[in-house]
């Protein structure tokens, strides 16, 4: 007989299933569009060229795919709380992936569950049959989570789910057969990715199975068949948003396979973060050297990266975005109306090194239409720290710096508010490093883990240190050596930084060349 307790539960989440279901009602998204209106995009730390929510929690991207000149971002969102809730589909649309209008959400709850993370591809050939009108259909593809059944204690509670749109996204119907992946047994069952595999005729799904990840295909996005997987040995991580794609080694005729997976811990620097793997892959099993995980990111705030389904192949890019924050203090930072903003979208690039491959990221180059006038930095040598832009209005930069290698000491950037506060880029010759220190750029009190300085790996040979900074009210994003190190790092300071200085400790600081570039804001 069922446990009267586990019965309660489950009435409950079917209670507020079906009051999800409701609220799909224009009533409710009357109220994200109330609250799109409402907003300034001026509140403390709130970002400038980034995006970010109207209101309320959001988590990882999902859902990306690009159709009829849109690049959708669909991500997880809790319209009712800025902590983590029952998860939405939240949704909003870019022409350019710089600036960004928010549409009322796509997906909520229902009597199979929050809405967790996913993809979408436009479903070109109608495998599915779910297109009307010769069009082929958006496909959204999703894990159910049965809050009752975790809450009973069981292991099946994740089921991988679709929904189609027939009007570019603008409204979505879930398909009468979900789940089209049953769970087996496994608590961890979730956030799958699918492309379109032309050698095989078949769609790819991956999604994260605890420590590891599952491949499934299918014929028409509905009937889905194991085919194999691929994880550690003795791995006892959870991963999670997985993303495989071919990706063609530049500068060459060959291509291979990297599978993007998002760690929950153990990061380089504490927390979560984003790693890959370079391998390949024929339409049913990924092979790659599990010994050789990498990190696409080596800050702390970079993580759920995944990339847009569908770009078309005359733009011939792999774009990726990824979540600005971690889950070690993400639901605990100082912005009270809204929680978390997304990276700046970036372009994937995979060139061969002495060991193999290695995946670089540089930020698209649509940001070049925020830019204002430059100002070009003469060479020069700096030996104490030294004021390149002094206090003004203005706290939107792109900085492109390269300096001289230093044998000894530390060269780098300093970006300064009125309040004395301040963030470090720095490289350290005694460590051969990048570093991002923000122990001193505003309030850390809210978690023990926040205030830090975080160390960039580099396995560089040139005699210049070349970076590229994009500088927001409360976050940082450094591109160095041509996306060969990538640092995003988030900070609150109690007014944006507005001054810049070079550092020098203990060697000199030869600057070769620069540009100082304001930034315009997207809202």
């Amino acid at each position: 007989m069922l446990d009267k307790s586990i019965f309660y539960l489950f009435l409950l989440g079917v209670i507020y299933s079906l009051m999800a279901c409701e609220s799909t009602s224009s009533s409710n998204n009357d109220k994200v569009t109330n609250l799109t209106t409402m907003t300034t995009y001026t509140e403390a730390h709130r970002p400038q060229f980034h995006f970010s929510p109207a209101a309320n929690w959001m988590n990882d991207p999902n859902g990306m795919v690009y159709d009829d000149g849109e690049y959708h971002l669909f991500y997880q969102y809790y319209p009712d709380s800025t902590v983590w809730g029952p998860m939405h589909w939240g949704h909003a649309i870019s022409r350019d992936l710089v600036h960004w209008e928010h549409l009322p959400i796509a997906l909520y709850p229902d009597s199979l569950g929050y809405i967790f993370s996913g993809s979408a591809v436009i479903d070109w050939k109608n495998t599915s049959g779910l297109g009307e009108n010769n069009q082929p259909p958006m496909i959204a593809i999703f894990t159910h989570h049965d809050i009752a059944g975790e809450r009973a204690g069981t292991k099946d509670f994740q089921y991988q789910s679709i929904a189609y749109s027939n009007d570019r996204g603008r409204s979505w119907t879930k398909y009468a057969g979900n789940p089209v992946i049953p769970n087996p047994g496994i608590k961890d069952f979730r956030d799958p990715k699918v492309i379109w595999h032309e050698p095989t005729q078949r769609w790819i799904m991956v999604f994260a199975v605890y420590d590891k990840v599952q491949i499934y295909t299918s014929p028409n996005l509905l009937d889905w068949t194991y085919a194999s997987e691929f994880g550690i040995p003795g791995d006892t991580r959870l991963w999670e948003c997985p993303d495989l794609f071919p990706l063609q080694v530049t500068g060459t005729d060959e291509t291979k396979w990297v599978l993007l997976i998002s760690i929950q811990k153990q990061a380089p620097n504490g927390g979560t973060a984003t790693g890959y793997f370079i391998g390949d892959f024929d339409g049913r099993t990924f092979r790659a050297d599990y010994r050789e995980q990498y990190w696409a990111d080596y800050g702390t705030d970079n993580y759920a990266m995944v990339t847009w389904s569908d770009i078309p192949a005359t733009d011939g890019r792999r774009l990726a975005l990824g979540w600005m924050s971690n889950w070690q203090y993400a639901q605990e930072v100082p912005t009270e109306k809204w929680r978390s903003a997304m990276t700046l979208p970036r372009s994937l690039h995979l060139f061969p090194a002495e060991d193999g491959y290695r995946l670089r990221s540089l930020p698209v180059a649509e940001l070049a239409a925020l830019e204002q006038s430059k100002t070009t930095l003469s060479p020069q040598a700096y030996t104490s720290l030294t004021t390149i832009v002094k206090p003004t209005e203005q706290t939107l930069y792109r900085l492109q710096v390269t300096f001289a290698k230093p044998e000894i000491g530390t060269v780098g950037l300093r970006f300064s508010n009125p309040a004395g506060e301040y963030l470090d880029i720095t490289y350290a010759a005694d460590s051969m490093a990048y570093f991002i220190d923000r122990r001193a750029a505003g309030r850390a009190d809210f978690n023990e883990n926040f205030a830090a300085k975080h160390r960039g790996e580099i396995d560089y040979q040139s005699d210049a240190i070349v970076w590229d900074i994009y500088l927001d009210h409360a976050s940082v994003e450094l591109f160095a050596d041509e996306g060969q190190c990538v640092m995003t790092d988030i900070f609150f300071p109690q007014s944006p930084f507005n001054q810049i200085e070079v550092i020098a400790e203990g060697t000199t600081a030869e600057l070769l060349s620069g540009q100082i570039i304001p930034l315009n804001r997207i809202w």
